[in-house]
């Protein structure tokens, strides 16, 4: 099991993350591409700090929502989803070479996110945008009771291969789907995080809002590093991972 993280989102004076506290303790750093979060001076430092811990780079890419920080739908058409998500892989890929940084995987950020898990339509234009890319690149995704379903899209589309990931601090409900923040206990404390990857682990299973076990077979886990405490959170689950 690996651990990912949402980097690289800092934005002019604004600073969004712990990015140099939390690099030491993942795997895969999603890095953002400049459409949500993220200027070309924090997307080189954020490669730099990948490359200093021999982590692996994915592209965060959003919808072109700076203000809303990629937490608004956009209403794009597929010709726009397609061109908007290759611009933002192909400026990072860039950014990456030049440090000689390899990328390896797309992971969409926040409401385009969400839009591919709920919508075909918008997963099919994520799908093709990564399959026309000049070589190959993996799809980030959240493990569902779906991945079969996914998997096979995925083939259909040619793209090379997909990462399905877990949230380690969030509530399923019962169909899999990550509990909408709206509602109460939507976000774990940490000692139930910590029991929820201690599950996911051991048993490949997450306890959804009824009580239910759910079968997730992920690749990777989603951590988040936006304060101390968070820092905190992800070194005691890195030691989780280390000991399985």
């Amino acid at each position: 099991m690996r651990l990912n993280c949402d980097l690289g989102e800092s934005y002019g004076s604004w600073t969004m993350g712990l990015d140099a506290e939390v690099m030491p303790h993942i795997h895969q750093a999603n890095v953002a591409c400049g459409f949500h979060g993220g200027d070309p001076v924090t997307i080189r430092k954020t490669l730099r700090l990948a490359a200093a811990h021999g982590v692996s780079v994915g592209a965060h890419p959003a919808y072109p929502d700076l203000v809303g920080f990629g937490r608004r739908s956009m209403a794009l058409s597929r010709d726009e989803l397609v061109a908007t998500l290759l611009y933002q892989v192909a400026a990072l890929d860039g950014m990456a070479a030049s440090e000689k940084v390899q990328l390896d995987y797309v992971k969409p950020h926040g409401a385009l996110y969400n839009d591919m898990m709920a919508d075909s339509e918008v997963r099919a234009g994520v799908l093709e945008a990564i399959a026309c890319y000049h070589r190959p690149l993996q799809l980030m995704l959240l493990a569902t009771p779906n991945a079969d379903a996914h998997r096979a899209e995925a083939a259909a589309a040619g793209v090379a291969g997909l990462l399905f990931e877990a949230f380690a601090d969030r509530c399923y409900d019962d169909s899999g789907a990550l509990l909408s923040r709206r509602k109460p206990g939507a976000v774990h404390s940490r000692e139930r995080t910590l029991e929820q990857v201690r599950q996911l682990i051991s048993e490949g299973t997450v306890t959804s809002v009824s009580g239910e076990r759910l079968p997730l077979a992920a690749d990777t886990l989603c951590v988040h590093g936006d304060n101390i405490e968070g820092v905190r959170a992800i070194e005691a689950i890195r030691a989780i991972v280390d000991e399985a």
